[in-house]
């Protein structure tokens, strides 16, 4: 079953059965509102009870505060929340002065590691907090995710321009207790307010993990420039026995790393936006897997005990249930492996110049690479904030492999003709067993009289 009704646009099939959804929607929607009242019944609740009115108490706030297809008070709000349940230090001189020491040496090594030079001039504003992070993060994951929500806002209209064709057409529009637009506006709401409420959950938890505001090898900031976040680098290296400084220095390593790499690229924003936008466009919206799953989803919050009509929020949870994971398109798979190697591609290439700018002179580089390896390895967080929102699973062999690749062309090649690679053509899956011969692809012969 397709969660809650979203499914891909891949077949003359789904197309033919669009008009009978369509002139089917009215009757399901008052279909659907009488079982639902029932089951509010069952629960003791009076039969006067409007539960379309109840969850409009539920979005009556969302309406209110943003106009978007993802309302951005939603995202922070909830993100906040969880940053409060989990506790966010605040920054002292001296983590200021410990961060602004790593970065400088960070920089200062990555002059002889990499052809990028620094993103920026150092700001004061490198050492964040978790509430910090949140902060200087949110408009990178609002402009990234906006996309996505809006594939689902544009699925929902043009489902409910058919439907109120469908109705003119049969002379319905009396059949609902509330006009189509009205729910209309409902279901965009609703919808919009549930992905902001999963993104800010998503952005919330990552902050207790995050050791930078590139530690997720996204472009987040804008304009790129390093950033750490001391409480959580504290607790990443507590249980090693390496010391401190160590630690700090690594991670300014790969921060500044992948900063040098997104201010020196930045239609790599584009690119990594542009697969989220390719694989927003395919989603629709199957009627009956919405009234099926609806029904089941209250069902088993009474069986549960966990459904209380009183609360907004437990309507929300349990209609939450795998909404962003529908089953894709050929076009949007396509879109989620041009995602998934494009973040493999950044992360073995931060690995790869952060352990070569560091050298001999970190004596535990080697324990701290393979640690950090071992970690994302179990709980990468681009893959838990993507498996959440796209159903997409970054495969840690594929980061394995994009790093051996990147160590193959320095290796042919040098710093300047490796780094220049990301001006290019990048490299697909299959090309990172082959290194030798997409170089030999890419590269214009200095004789072109064969040609």
């Amino acid at each position: 079953m397709s969660p809650m009704g979203f499914t891909p646009d891949d077949s003359d099939e789904n197309n033919s059965k669009e008009p009978e959804n369509s002139a089917d929607f009215a009757a399901m929607m008052k279909d659907m509102q009488e079982k639902i009242q029932e089951q509010f019944q069952n629960l003791g609740v009076s039969a006067d009870f409007n539960p379309l009115g109840f969850i409009n108490q539920f979005s009556q706030g969302m309406q209110n505060s943003a106009a978007g297809a993802l309302p951005k008070d939603v995202v922070a709000d909830t993100a906040k929340k969880f940053v409060q349940a989990q506790g966010s230090s605040p920054i002292g001189a001296n983590d200021v002065a410990q961060i602004q020491e790593a970065l400088a040496l960070a920089e200062l090594w990555l002059d002889e590691a990499t052809f990028f030079s620094p993103a920026t001039a150092l700001p004061s504003n490198s050492s964040l907090s978790r509430i910090d992070w949140v902060n200087a993060t949110l408009p990178g994951w609002q402009a990234l995710v906006e996309p996505l929500a809006g594939g689902f806002a544009g699925a929902i209209s043009e489902l409910l321009d058919n439907a109120m064709e469908a109705q003119a057409g049969e002379g319905e529009a009396g059949a609902l207790n509330i006009p189509v637009g009205a729910i209309a506006g409902l279901l965009r709401t609703f919808i919009g307010s549930l992905m902001a409420t999963q993104l800010g959950q998503s952005v919330g938890g990552l902050s207790a993990g995050m050791t930078g505001a590139h530690d997720v090898g996204l472009p987040l900031l804008d304009p790129a420039y390093p950033a750490l976040v001391p409480q959580n680098i504290n607790e990443w290296g507590k249980d090693l026995d390496i010391p401190m400084e160590e630690v700090r220095i690594f991670h300014a390593l790969r921060e500044a790393a992948i900063a040098r790499l997104f201010a020196h690229n930045p239609w790599l924003v584009s690119y990594i936006r542009s697969a989220v936008t390719e694989y927003g466009k395919g989603i629709r919206i199957d009627i009956e897997a919405i009234q099926r799953q609806a029904q089941e989803a209250f069902e088993s919050a009474q069986d549960n005990g966990e459904f209380d009509p009183t609360n907004p929020e437990s309507f929300s949870l349990a209609l939450n249930q795998g909404i962003f994971t529908p089953e894709e398109t050929p076009a949007q798979k396509s879109a989620l492996t041009k995602l998934e190697t494009a973040l493999a591609l950044i992360d073995g290439w931060a690995d790869e110049v952060s352990e070569n700018a560091a050298g001999d002179r970190l004596p535990h580089i080697g324990a701290l690479s393979e640690t950090h390896r071992r970690r994302r390895a179990t709980s990468a967080p681009a893959q838990q904030l993507f498996s959440n929102l796209f159903g997409l699973e970054v495969s840690p062999r594929l980061t394995r492999e994009a790093k051996e690749f990147w160590k193959k062309v320095l290796d042919l090649t040098d710093i300047e003709s490796r780094d220049r690679i990301w001006g290019g053509f990048l490299p697909t899956a299959q090309d990172l067993s082959t290194p030798e011969l997409f170089i030999a692809s890419t590269t214009i012969p200095d004789d072109l009289s064969n040609l």
